[in-house]
């Protein structure tokens, strides 16, 4: 009996390692295969757009050359007068389609101009220093030539063409002098791609909202923690968090189609659609993010920090607002920096309720653009290789930056910061 135990033993252990388990297997593989794509993924686009952006870094100087030698190529081709081109210098001028050579006499209607020899039109004589007639008509000596009702105006000599390369030159500086200028005009004879409005503009949105959703978002996500019991959370805390199911879009037609009058008739502001009713919009969109991180951060403040202030006498408002809240802390600045993020690179909300006008201004009630706005409006229009083009892939790239460093800073710094405090280190 005893030896047939171990044997027993032995065979289940045997069967267990010998058993294949291929669920198991395929689903870690796919698990990892998801992990690495989508980082994969998150790199080739990281690249793609830096790509895109980098002619812009070289641009300013092509487009100097390229303008001198166009102005240059201009300069030599032959002038042209009413759709037809006259000839360059030393080669015969043509009236009517019969040419005169250089140094030979003139033809008109077959008769013949000696040299010397005053000139003849139907018999009328035309001595040396008069003026010249044609038809009773006198032309005046130093007055522009006329031909087919199309004036001449006397040729000038090749001196305007160093100044003329001298304004292309101040026309087509370097791409980066535009860009830290205000004037965002990317379709024009003369564009120019300044980013300091679109800055202006979405900094202005951004700090409307977070000065909206930030105090919202925590006080709801204190409440949330501290105060509300569980029925009542299980029914708070879904309702907020459903409000990030809600598309960008729908947001932004109902601030445009609500919002914008309602704010228009209660502060009585002449634009319509400006950064304060896109800074509403905006905080409806990230109050679920920054309510959810921070409720999630106060929640986990550890229960002795809030039975220690209890015990010594503090009620439930005090132990909120002087324990768990300083706590939690380094989670809500984590949460502000994500609501931040989301704010920075909404597109259709700032599309649709900020007025999409680049305007540098302070005053909250005026039009904006944003960046984000900015290529969603005009990447569809600019075409392929050009300096509008490389200048919205650029922004991409700020936006890219901008987003990528809050959310490690949230990630990696600020939360790394809270367990530590938690852990007492």
């Amino acid at each position: 009996m005893n030896s047939q135990i171990p044997s027993k033993q032995n065979f289940t252990k045997e069967s267990l390692k010998k058993q294949f388990r291929l669920s198991e297997f395929l689903a870690e593989k796919i698990i990892s295969s998801v992990a690495f794509l989508s980082i994969a993924i998150i790199f080739l686009i990281f690249i793609f757009v830096f790509k895109e952006s980098l002619p812009i870094f070289s641009q300013g100087k092509e487009s100097v050359k390229t303008e001198i030698q166009q102005s240059a190529a201009s300069n030599d081709k032959p002038e042209s007068y009413g759709g037809s081109e006259t000839s360059a210098e030393l080669q015969p001028e043509s009236y009517g389609g019969v040419e005169k050579e250089e140094l030979q006499p003139e033809s008109y209607g077959g008769v013949e101009k000696e040299e010397l020899q005053p000139e003849s039109y139907g018999g009328v004589e035309k001595e040396d220093l008069q003026p010249e007639s044609y038809g009773d008509v006198k032309k005046e000596d130093l007055q522009p030539e006329s031909y087919g009702g199309v004036e001449v105006e006397p040729l000038v000599a090749d001196d305007n063409s160093a100044e003329s390369t001298e304004v292309k030159e101040e026309k087509s500086n370097s791409i980066w002098d535009s860009l830290l200028t205000a004037d965002w005009v990317p379709v024009s004879e003369n564009p120019r791609f300044g980013l300091l409005s679109l800055l202006i503009g979405t900094l202005k949105v951004t700090i409307i909202s977070m000065l909206i959703a930030g105090p919202i978002a925590i006080l709801a996500a204190l409440y949330t923690a501290c105060f509300a019991s569980k029925r009542t959370k299980e029914i708070i805390k879904p309702i907020i968090e459903m409000l990030a199911a809600f598309p960008s879009v729908v947001i932004g037609f109902f601030a445009l189609m609500v919002m914008a009058t309602f704010f228009q008739d209660i502060f009585g502001y002449d634009s319509r659609l400006n950064a304060f009713v896109g800074g509403i919009a905006m905080a409806l969109a990230s109050i679920p993010i920054i309510y959810t991180i921070s409720e999630d951060a106060l929640s986990s403040v550890p229960k002795t920090y809030t039975e220690a202030s209890l015990a010594l006498g503090a009620n439930k408002w005090q132990t909120a607002f002087y324990v768990v809240l300083p706590a939690a802390t380094p989670g809500i600045f984590a949460a502000l920096l994500l609501g931040v993020g989301r704010v920075f690179g909404e597109t259709m909300i700032a599309l649709m309720a900020t007025g999409n006008a680049a305007l540098m201004s302070a005053n909250p009630f005026e039009s904006v653009r944003t960046f984000a706005a900015t290529i969603g409006a005009e990447m569809a229009e600019t075409v392929f290789g050009e300096t509008h083009y490389s200048v919205l892939f650029f922004i991409g790239s700020l936006l890219f930056i901008f987003s990528f460093g809050l959310n490690a800073l949230a990630e990696f710094y600020v939360k790394g910061r809270l367990i530590k405090k938690f852990q007492g280190k």
